[in-house]
Order: structure tokens, then C-alpha cells, then sequence
């Protein structure tokens, strides 16, 4: 490997670790905002990250990418049914923090990667192997006690998991990079954004006229939503899919710490447990990821020298 490659795998690393810190003290930011309704918190994350990915992509001289996938009938009308899942999940997601759910969101973080794995099994009849079964079955073992520590579905977490592992699987459909789809998503939602920010300010006395402290930090969240997935637009390009795989478990580890030691959530044994069983799956998953990776290389250089 050359030094600039090197350098490369460097630079990803830092951009992926320093997105998924960013994802990770996502909690902070929005319990900053815990005075403003969270439909009003989405509404503003939604306006300030079109002026900031659009203010980037201006002077990437990228814009040109946006306007392609646009002009495009087929893939704008693909982005718009993504940005419906993208919606929910922002919105369970911010209502979650404010109310006190955090861990609910880091265990929907988790289960998340498995959830990718069920809908390529549903939507693309992709076989498992018994060390991915075996990861399912922790997985649906961990959910169940969920439900009885809490009293219920764990809805949150399977909302979050389920509309984000949806969203990523559609916009998978589309040859759109992310930075230029952020972009086409946020200006799909940005009426009814803007709409209803209005709609605050004059019926409701918010919207664009809370206090200054409220209105720094709702935009900061168009640079730090932006921000933190070209981040990880770039780590991905550098990064083994392996490596991304490993550090994506930092935001919602990150996540669970603020939950029990800045936010001091109640976490009884059997929800502990559950936390447990799902990380012992997550274990299970990602051996079976690199065995799998390595195999194909072993395949690969076998085929090479043959």
C-alpha cells in the first residue's frame, strides 16, 4: 500500500468517525431545543440543510448533480417517496429525544443493520446462512424483552430502524450521490417546510421568532444534518464497507452513555439484558461480515493467480 493510500484510508477514517460522533451527540442538540414542538425542529432541519448543502454544492461547482436527478421524472418521484420515510424518522427521532426516549432511539440505531438484512431477504430474496439466522433470532430474542420492560412493542425503536433501513434501501435505487440528494430531498420537502415554519410564526407565535439562544441551535441543525453526512459520503469512499460497518455502531453506543449518564434514563435489568442480546447479535452479524469478506478475497486472488 502507497503512502498516499495510506493518507486516503486516514482522511476516511477521520471523516467516518467524525460523522458518526456528530450522529452521536445528536441527543444534545435536540434536548437544547426541548422548549420547541418537534414538527417545528424537523421543519427548520429541513430548511437550514437545503441553504447549507446548496451553498456547498454551489461552490463545488456540483450543482449541475442536482439538476440532472431533477430533470429526471422517474428519480425524482423515487427520492420523494424516500424523503416520506426520511420524514418519519427525523420526526419519531427529534420527538423521542425530547421526550425523554434516547435509548429507545440507540436500540433502533442497533437493530437497524439487521433490518437491512430482513428487507434484502423480503424486496430482493437474498438467502441467509445460519450465523445470519442465528443474528436475527438474538435480535427478535432482544426485541421481545424490550417490549416487556417497557410494556409494549418497542415502536420507537422498530419506527427508526424500519423507516431508515426503507429510506436507505430506495435511495439504493437511485444513482444519486448523497451530497446531491440531500440536496433534491430537502427541496422536495422545503414548501411544506417553510409552510408550516410560516404557519408557527403567525398562528402560534413560533416558527422563525423563538428566542435567539432556540435559533441558533435549530439552524445549526442544517449545517450539523449536512454536515455530518458528507462526512460520511467521504469516509465511505475511502473505507472498506467492513470498516463503515464497525465504527456505525459508535453513534448509538454514544447515544446509550448520554442516555444513562447525562440524561439519567431508567434502564432496569431486563431492558440491560436486552441491550446485551442485541449487541451479542450485532457480534454474531459482523463476524459472519468479515468471514464472508474475507472469503471472497481468498476466491479473488485464487481466480488472480489461477
Amino acid at each position: 500500500m502507497s503512502d498516499e493510500q495510506q493518507k486516503d484510508i486516514g482522511r476516511g477514517v477521520s471523516a467516518a468517525l467524525g460523522a458518526y460522533v456528530m450522529w452521536g451527540l445528536f441527543p444534545l442538540m435536540f434536548r437544547a431545543l426541548e422548549a420547541v414542538p418537534s414538527t417545528l425542529i424537523v421543519a427548520h432541519r429541513i430548511i437550514w440543510s437545503l441553504f447549507f448543502v446548496y451553498a456547498i454544492l454551489y461552490f463545488q461547482k456540483r450543482l449541475g448533480e442536482v439538476w440532472a436527478a431533477m430533470r429526471d421524472p422517474r428519480t425524482l418521484l423515487t427520492i420523494f417517496a424516500a424523503t416520506l420515510f426520511l420524514s418519519v424518522n427525523w420526526l419519531v427521532y427529534v420527538w423521542s429525544v425530547e421526550t425523554g426516549q434516547v435509548l429507545a432511539t440507540s436500540f433502533g440505531y442497533y437493530i437497524n443493520p439487521l433490518v437491512n438484512v430482513l428487507l434484502g431477504m423480503v424486496f430482493l430474496g437474498e438467502r441467509q446462512n445460519r450465523q445470519q439466522w442465528v443474528a436475527i433470532a438474538i435480535a427478535a430474542a432482544a426485541v421481545a424483552l424490550q417490549a416487556q420492560a417497557i410494556g409494549g412493542l418497542p415502536w420507537i425503536s422498530l419506527t427508526l430502524a424500519g423507516t431508515f433501513g426503507v429510506y436507505g434501501f430506495i435511495r439504493k435505487t437511485v444513482n444519486v450521490r448523497s451530497s446531491p440528494g440531500l440536496a433534491v430531498e430537502t427541496l422536495v420537502l422545503f414548501p411544506f417546510a417553510i409552510g408550516y415554519a410560516v404557519y408557527s410564526a403567525s398562528e402560534i407565535g413560533t416558527g422563525f421568532y423563538t428566542d435567539p439562544w432556540s435559533m441558533f441551535w435549530l439552524i445549526a441543525t442544517g449545517p450539523a444534518t449536512a454536515g455530518a453526512l458528507m462526512f460520511f459520503a467521504y469516509g465511505a469512499r475511502q473505507l472498506r464497507l467492513t470498516t463503515i460497518g464497525m465504527i456505525q455502531y459508535l453513534a448509538p453506543s454514544m447515544q446509550f452513555l448520554i442516555a444513562v449518564f447525562l440524561f439519567h434514563e431508567e434502564i432496569n435489568a431486563v431492558r440491560l439484558i436486552s441491550f446485551a442480546l442485541i449487541w451479542m447479535s450485532l457480534v454474531v452479524y459482523t463476524h459472519d461480515s468479515l468471514r464472508q469478506r474475507r472469503k471472497r478475497r481468498l476466491e479473488r486472488e485464487i481466480v488472480t493467480d489461477g
